[in-house]
């Protein structure tokens, strides 16, 4: 038995359900600040600590949760678990913008971590109804969504922020509420009935569902290029805001734009340039190509001393969007069919076991650096540090690469 071949309108979904996810993710970024100063009273190297602490809670949810929600989008299909987390959505939007005390937040934050992990069985959705040759440009098209994502929530929490750090989120939960309406009426299922596998408790928790990189051939090493390209990115989300705010004097707009303007970038590169570049060069080297450059734009952002140098970094920094997609179109060759939940709930784990590691770090070595007092005062060291830490990521997948792993499916 087959399921139904899913719409246009489906798939479109699909791109806007991973478009929200992200909305919700950087919507934040902007109002981050001053939301915790608002109900904590803290100033900007404080503010810091407890913003990577409240990454820490979300990543730590999506840890635990996303797994699960993988396998079980194995056992009973997509549709049901991709709708019910984004009415989860709806509801953390809700609850998040009516948090009276710092503590509501955390628990706003690990609420939205519980239910972010719709991307996972959105990403399976597209393994289910993409051929493997197809899937870099499909993940491609995921990833600028993300992208565009990252421009709309930025920009909305930028702008929108202006007039309460609160304001934002009503309207996240306005999109999310008539996505949560369009996707009843055109999601079909599209994991057939005798395509689905039993569902097991040690494959879905967050550290057995790691195993599905010991099982199949090559994958491995790119788990490994994963965790440490993961940790070292975190510095983003970490300290980005506090960081323009405390180099640049930026203001909570200005914070969103800056932020807006590497998703537009990320799109670009992802959604127009993905399927062009993997069809000449292949995802091992488009991937290579977005490793080095995550090596150097990490350098170049404790570097610059403009605007004008940022907004140059920005679109330098453009190739790195290419890493997540290309390793994770690789992967998905080597897992049959009706492993790509779990697969896809693998890749979440290790994105936030890295995650949570990498924002709590970074938040620690900004606040750290920015103290009063401190032997070297400077909101650049973060960087400098992701850097460094970024080169072994570089070199563990040229050994890959060098050792014969080009093609990982050729040894499943």
């Amino acid at each position: 038995m087959q399921a139904p071949a899913p719409s246009r309108h489906a798939v479109t979904f699909v791109l806007i359900t991973v478009l929200l996810d992200m909305v919700g993710f950087g919507l934040i970024m902007p109002v981050l600040p001053g939301l915790i100063e608002e109900v904590q009273g803290a100033g900007l190297a404080d503010a810091a600590l407890i913003g990577g602490w409240m990454f820490f809670a979300f990543s730590i949810a999506q840890f635990a949760f996303s797994p699960l929600m993988g396998n079980l989008s194995d056992r009973f299909g997509r549709r049901p678990l991709l709708l019910l987390a984004i009415f989860g959505l709806f509801v953390d939007y809700l609850f998040s913008a009516f948090a009276p005390t710092i503590f509501w937040l955390f628990v706003g934050r690990i609420l939205a971590g519980l239910c972010g992990s719709s991307y996972v069985i959105a990403n399976a959705y597209i393994a289910d109804v993409t051929p493997p040759e197809g899937r870099a440009k499909a993940y491609g098209l995921m990833g600028a969504a993300f992208g565009v994502g990252f421009v709309l929530g930025p920009a909305i929490g930028g702008i929108l922020g202006e007039f309460g750090p609160r304001v934002p989120f009503f309207v996240a939960a306005g999109l999310s509420a008539c996505n949560l309406v369009y996707g009843w009426f055109v999601l079909p299922e599209t994991l057939a009935p005798d395509k689905r596998r039993a569902f097991e408790w040690r494959r879905a928790n967050p550290f057995g569902t790691l195993a599905v990189f010991r099982r199949y051939t090559g994958v491995l090493p790119l788990c490994g290029v994963l965790f440490i390209y993961f940790f070292a990115t975190s510095v983003y989300p970490a300290i980005w805001p506090f960081w323009g705010m405390a180099k640049f004097g930026w203001s909570v707009a200005m914070v969103g734009l800056s932020l807006a303007a590497f998703g537009l970038i990320a799109a670009f590169f992802q959604g127009v340039l993905t399927g062009p570049l993997v069809a000449r060069f292949g995802e091992h080297r488009v991937a290579l190509v977005g490793l080095i450059v995550a090596v150097v734009s990490a350098a170049g952002y404790g570097l610059v001393g403009t605007l004008a140098g940022v907004l140059i970094l920005l679109v330098i920094h453009g190739p790195e969007g290419f890493v997540h997609p290309m390793l994770t179109a690789i992967m998905s060759k080597v897992v049959p069919e009706d492993a790509q939940g779990e697969l896809q709930g693998g890749i979440s784990s290790v994105m936030n076991i890295a995650m949570l590691l990498g924002t709590v770090f970074f938040a620690q070595v900004f606040g750290h650096f920015m103290r009063p007092g401190a032997v070297v005062q400077s909101p650049d060291v973060g960087f400098f540090i992701a850097s460094v830490v970024l080169v072994p990521a570089l070199l563990l997948f040229l050994a890959t690469m060098r050792s014969g792993l080009r093609n990982p499916a050729a040894g499943a």
